[in-house]
């Protein structure tokens, strides 16, 4: 199996970013759990960040035929990202979306997600261990389980 972890504008800062919403650990940091955690469950993860939408939909549309799942922390795009929701929409491979912060319990703005509606499930307010349980749940959803 085979899955991409996909990170949007503002997530390379993790670590420095307001640590008490965000959290201290890295990206980096993150990534490196994820993908010890993936290998345990004998997947391939493949990450990737970019503070450009265009990027991030470029990414996922160029692996889409190649992976079987995507988690995607959209970062501020969640809230006005029609275009990545568009490119989301239009995949055939479930997708988990992850937000570090409890998006629903910060600003009002950001308790509108535009592209949840179009993915699998949604994990938020759980910090890094968000990522983990969307590796856990995404596998369970392809290798058919019910979600």
């Amino acid at each position: 199996m085979k899955l991409a972890v996909v990170n949007g504008p503002n997530l390379n800062a993790l670590g420095s970013r307001e640590p008490a919403i965000y959290g201290m650990r890295t990206l980096a940091e993150i990534e490196r759990l994820l993908t010890d955690e993936a290998r345990k469950r004998g997947c391939e993860l493949e990450s990737f960040q970019s503070n450009s939408e265009g990027a991030m939909i470029d990414f996922i549309q160029a692996r889409a035929a190649e992976i079987d799942g995507i988690i995607i922390n959209p970062g501020a795009l969640t809230h006005y990202g029609l275009s990545l929701r568009d490119a989301l929409a239009g995949l055939k491979i479930p997708v988990i979306e992850v937000h570090l912060s409890n998006i629903y319990a910060r600003e009002a703005w950001r308790a509108t997600s535009v592209t949840a509606p179009v993915v699998a499930g949604q994990i938020s307010g759980l910090g890094w261990r968000g990522y983990v349980y969307a590796l856990e749940a995404l596998m369970d959803i392809i290798q058919g389980g019910n979600h």
